[in-house]
């Protein structure tokens, strides 16, 4: 059984940190490249990040860049997503999702990572 699963969100205040874990199960995980994805209430999903299958190449959306950094753990099945300087406008619900040929030159086809999806994880950020 194909499994993401997403870990690791919780409440903190502006400013803060946390970081988000994807475990993976269930297929070969070396071979995909792993997003985030975030959802707010009333707003569209959003990319947040991607990173390839070897885990020496990430994107991030120009929202997140300089203050999110994904990594990935091909021996651990787990792909993470350290998040710093936390927002209130990054509440949502974080999301990881797998996919194959992801990477366009440097930059992240969203709509690529779909081939399985974890459920979220809910980040809150208070004021």
């Amino acid at each position: 059984e194909v499994q993401l699963q997403a870990s690791g969100g919780g409440l903190v205040q502006t400013g803060g940190s946390l970081r988000l874990s994807c475990a993976a199960s269930g297929f070969t995980f070396g071979d995909y490249a792993i997003g985030w994805f975030r959802q707010a209430p009333g707003k569209e999903r959003e990319g947040v990040s991607c990173i390839n299958t070897r885990g020496d190449s990430t994107y991030y959306a120009d929202s997140v860049k300089g203050r999110f950094t994904a990594s990935k753990d091909n021996a651990k099945n787990t792909v993470y997503l350290q998040m710093n300087s936390l927002k209130p406008e990054d509440t949502a619900v974080y999301y990881c999702a797998a996919g194959r040929t992801v990477f366009s030159g440097s930059f992240c086809l969203w709509t690529a990572l779909d081939n399985y999806w974890g459920q979220g994880t809910q980040v809150t950020v208070s004021s």
